[in-house]
């Protein structure tokens, strides 16, 4: 037998290989054909497929016949499907083309429009597979309102950075989050759990608005602060605040006098609590606020 004949049955049986191994992501493809729908990068269409994930999500959600949950992007609805037959599942769905099949599942109240856009209606609990692209700009409007409980999937390196108190990771999002909910990762889910594998892992986050650990002053002038001091994270304190003086006050000389009452002028960022910057928040609103 030739080279190029054994090289052939090779790759002939390689390829049976791998349609046994991932029947789940063929089946997909025959839906998402049916459907007339290609998988966009740029909106995050990244489906779940595997089944024993989204049983654990849900059971992290403790869903009962008395919750009214939110799903945002529900896609293919392998969460929803599953949701619809233990609560209340009302989605918001961008694309039409989704709706269209997403309206054959009995029980779900659907919303055709973008979630960023659209009201959010009164929900007990978030259980969803957000838009990667969107998770920041979800995740506050989320904690805009009162909720029970949010299991969110979200890539592993955002989750990582919504947790930290502390390293690389801790950023303005981590401590934006601290201020207004408790925030734990679940669990890990490898991006092989998706079709189209994304090119990153992900994981399952829950989150459990409470009250703020700590008061302050002024929020606005807080959540301003955070924003300051972690635009420029390489710098001191006391430099991140001069550089953006224009934010607080109309006088850079106003902006210099609060600076020098500041303890921790000479920290960066990452060597700051949460607390120590609402600190430093406290005594710029009680220099501005008269």
């Amino acid at each position: 037998m030739k080279k190029n004949d054994v090289a052939s049955i090779l790759k002939l049986r390689n390829m049976d290989f791998n349609v046994k191994s991932q029947p789940k992501n063929f089946r997909l493809r025959s839906l998402l054909n049916s459907i007339g729908l290609k998988p966009s990068k740029r909106f995050s269409q990244h489906f779940l497929i595997d089944e024993k994930i989204s049983e654990r999500i849900i059971d992290y959600a403790k869903l009962s016949s008395h919750d009214a949950v939110l799903e945002i992007g529900p896609g293919l609805g392998v969460l929803t499907k599953k949701m619809v037959k233990k609560a209340n599942v009302i989605g918001i769905e961008k694309d039409k083309k989704l709706c269209e099949y997403l309206k054959k599942i009995p029980g779900l109240t659907l919303i055709n429009n973008d979630a960023l856009k659209t009201d959010f209606p009164k929900f007990d609990k978030i259980v969803s597979n957000l838009p990667y692209h969107l998770s920041s700009p979800l995740t506050f409007k989320i904690l805009e309102h009162d909720f029970k409980l949010g299991v969110l999937m979200y890539q592993k390196e955002f989750a990582e950075r919504m947790t930290a108190l502390s390293g690389r990771d801790y950023s303005r999002l981590s401590v934006n989050i601290y201020y207004r909910a408790e925030c734990k990762i679940l669990e890990t889910v490898p991006r092989t759990s998706f079709y189209p594998v994304p090119k990153v892992d992900s994981a399952v986050v829950s989150l459990k608005p409470r009250k703020p650990p700590f008061i302050v002053e002024n929020e606005s002038i807080f959540f301003k602060t955070v924003d300051t001091v972690f635009s420029q994270r390489r710098k001191k304190t006391k430099n991140s605040l001069l550089n953006n003086w224009k934010k607080f006050t109309h006088e850079k000389g106003k902006m210099e006098n609060i600076v020098e009452n500041i303890k921790n002028k000479n920290k960066r960022p990452e060597e700051l609590s949460p607390e120590e910057i609402g600190e430093i928040s406290d005594i710029i609103a009680k220099h501005i606020i008269r």
